[in-house]
Parts: C-alpha cells; sequence; structure tokens
C-alpha cells in the first residue's frame, strides 16, 4: 500500500511528536496549527523517562536538542508540608538511565516543542490555520477550515488539546469537568535561592489532597520552578489561566514549613490556573478519524504525566499505522486505530485516576510501572 496521507489537528507537544513518527514511518503528514507563531509561553514540563525514551527513539536531533535545554534532576523527593521530612526520595539522572533507559528532564514547554518542530519539515505545519469540524467518510475524513475549505485525508488525528474539535464531532459537545482547584505557576533564579534539593524533583504534600507544592530545575539547573494547587470552588473567569497575585500564594501556604515558604517568598510573579478534567472516553477513534493527548484523556497535573502519555500516544500511534503499510491489518485504518486504543488506553486510564487521587508516590512505592513504559515495543492491541 502507498503512504497514508495524515492529517493532524494540533500542533502542540503531542501533535508534533506524531508528525515526526509517522513521517519516518514512511506517512504524508501535514499537521494544523492555529498558532501563528509559537512564542515562549506556557507551563513547563516534567519528561519523565517513559517520554524521553519514547523522544529518544524519534531519531534525528531530537534528544541532543532536550538534553542542551533542559536541566536533570537528581532525584525525586516527597516532603510533609509542615515537618519537611522526607517520606520518599528515589534517585533519578544516571540511575534512571540504568533503571529506565533515559534520563528525567525538565523544560520549559517553548524549548520542547522548538526541539520538536525543528525535526518537522517546514512543507508539513500549516501555522495560523484554525480546524473548525471534521467530516468523516468510508475512505477517510475530511478537516474543515476556518476559512470553509475542506481538506481530506486518509487519517485525521485530533491532537487538539481538552477542546478538542475533533473529539466533539466523534463524541458530540461537552464541557470539561472543573475539578474545584486552581493552580499558581512561578519561575524564580536559582541564584535568589539558598535552600536544599534545588536540583531535585520535590513536592511537598499539603494537609490534604488538594494542597501541595512542586518544584524543579529549570534551564540547565539556572532557574527554579514552582508549582502549588488550592481548592477554589468559585472559579468564574472566561479566561483558564490569568495573572495571579503572589500574597494570595503566599497567604495560602503559611502554615506551610520554613523552606516550602522561603520558596515561594522568592516569587516575584506568578500566573493562575483553573484545572479541568474528563472522565475516560468510550472511545477514541470511528473509522479513520482518532484522537491522542488531552484530546481524549486530560489529566490533572499531579503525576507530571499529561504531556508524557501524549508522547507515548504518538509514538504507539505510529506504530499502529506502520501496521497498514505493512499488510498487518488487513481491515486498514480503523483496524489500526482500534489497536492503538487498545494499548494506550489501560495505561492513561490509570495514570487519569491516578492523577486525580493524588497519592503516588507520597510514602514511597513503585514507579517503574510510570516510568519503565516503552512506546517502542509494547505490545499492540
Amino acid at each position: 500500500m502507498s503512504a497514508l496521507r495524515i492529517g493532524i489537528c494540533g500542533g502542540g507537544v503531542g501533535g508534533l511528536a506524531a508528525a515526526i513518527a509517522l513521517g519516518r514511518k514512511g506517512h504524508a503528514v501535514t499537521v494544523f496549527e492555529q498558532t501563528p507563531l509559537f512564542k515562549r509561553v506556557g507551563a513547563d514540563v516534567n519528561l519523565t523517562p517513559n517520554a524521553v525514551r519514547a523522544l529518544d527513539g524519534l531519531a534525528g536531533n531530537v534528544a541532543v536538542s532536550l538534553r542542551d535545554a533542559a536541566a536533570r534532576p537528581t532525584h525525586r523527593i516527597s516532603r510533609t508540608w509542615d515537618t519537611g521530612e522526607i517520606t520518599s526520595m528515589l534517585e533519578m539522572a544516571e540511575a534512571a538511565e540504568t533503571r529506565y533507559g533515559a534520563p528525567q528532564l525538565t523544560i520549559h514547554r517553548a524549548d520542547l516543542l522548538a526541539a520538536l518542530q525543528a525535526e518537522v519539515p517546514a512543507s508539513v505545519m500549516r501555522m495560523g490555520v484554525r480546524v473548525t469540524g471534521i467530516e468523516e467518510h468510508g475512505a477517510g475524513g475530511g478537516i474543515v477550515l476556518s476559512g470553509g475549505g475542506v481538506e481530506r485525508f486518509d487519517v485525521v488525528i485530533g491532537a487538539d488539546g481538552i477542546h478538542s474539535v475533533v473529539r466533539a464531532a466523534l463524541l458530540g459537545p461537552d464541557q470539561p469537568e472543573f475539578t474545584g482547584l486552581v493552580s499558581f505557576r512561578a519561575v524564580v533564579p536559582r541564584a535568589s535561592l539558598d535552600l536544599p534539593h534545588l536540583d531535585a524533583f520535590t513536592k511537598w504534600w499539603g494537609p490534604t489532597p488538594d494542597m501541595q507544592i512542586v518544584t524543579f530545575p529549570l534551564n540547565r539547573g539556572q532557574e527554579t520552578f514552582i508549582f502549588a494547587t488550592t481548592a477554589q470552588d468559585d472559579w468564574r473567569e472566561e479566561s483558564w489561566t490569568l495573572p495571579g497575585d503572589v500574597e494570595e500564594l503566599r497567604h495560602v501556604y503559611r502554615d506551610f514549613h520554613p523552606e516550602a515558604r522561603a520558596l515561594l517568598a522568592a516569587c516575584t510573579e506568578v500566573t493562575k490556573s483553573a484545572l479541568y478534567v474528563r472522565q475516560p472516553l468510550p472511545f477514541w477513534s470511528r473509522g479513520a478519524v482518532g484522537l491522542l493527548g488531552d484530546a481524549c484523556h486530560p489529566m490533572v497535573p499531579f503525576m507530571a504525566q499529561g504531556a508524557c502519555m501524549a508522547i507515548e500516544d504518538a509514538v504507539v500511534l505510529a506504530r499502529a499505522l506502520a501496521s497498514v503499510l505493512e499488510g498487518v491489518a488487513p481491515a486498514g485504518v480503523p483496524q489500526a486505530l482500534r489497536a492503538y486504543e487498545a494499548a494506550r488506553k489501560p495505561r492513561t486510564t490509570r495514570v487519569q485516576e491516578g492523577s486525580r487521587g493524588n497519592e503516588w508516590l507520597k510514602q514511597g512505592g513503585n514507579a517503574d510501572w510510570v516510568y519503565g513504559y516503552d512506546a517502542w515495543g509494547v505490545a499492540l492491541g
């Protein structure tokens, strides 16, 4: 069979990783991204070994670019909010490479996107183009663009996030669920902090599951990223992310350990965001149209796996669709998309549920089922 023509809606982390993986499997890919130009905005990303191993398999310069821009945490540490007691400490860095085949990397989302976009031919990217709908037909799908045109492909993939137009086309319109939680995010210079464990990924577990502070190094260790959450049932803003109030952040965590409070004392500005989720979907594909990443399994960030799951999806999807070219999937694209879903859905559902429960590694435990996953070798359903 000749190469499949694949249209990807969304040029974020999952969409770009899918474009690279699918292109290297021999498919003809087009990515539609509504942003005209990627800017240095957005959250910072924790790439755990499972995601780094998946990205390393994309070849090209991705692995080198990531390591040049990222920090490499020495440990993953859990601490108690008031006493500062360390309740678990998992060695990362070289130990993670030995155990899982890849390190943990913490990186600004813009640097991750830049590393991925550099591996996607410019002819593949359609920047500043908004997708407004999907047309399904027997042998493929059509992507409806904001100007009214329709572009047809053998496969259509929705990598367009929690507001996914593709997901709405498959399952109908709905609204994501507000968790009742908001998050604060800040980045401070490393030089402004005189605290232990700044080279580690550290999670301060609060008195209730809705309160926590997470910190990790960024920009080759020159900066420290701070993420904190708290309950707020009365979020009524139309925008999901707004400028935050540093004094509000400090007040919320006023009873935390002095070292935790010192982190917040160094913040000069913060953003404030509402956290939304969806329940696991009944299916991810229909015919030749499928989903990946937040379009099908958005999750709260308490296991730091949102971007990691999208990257894993991209690799497994590319492997599944390669079976169409190889003649292994005699029923073609629909069978390949079902195989992809069967391979991925149990894992992403478990991570969604674990993230919402927010107990993972609080007192230690097994990280292997998350960090040891091999997207390039896992059996297809």
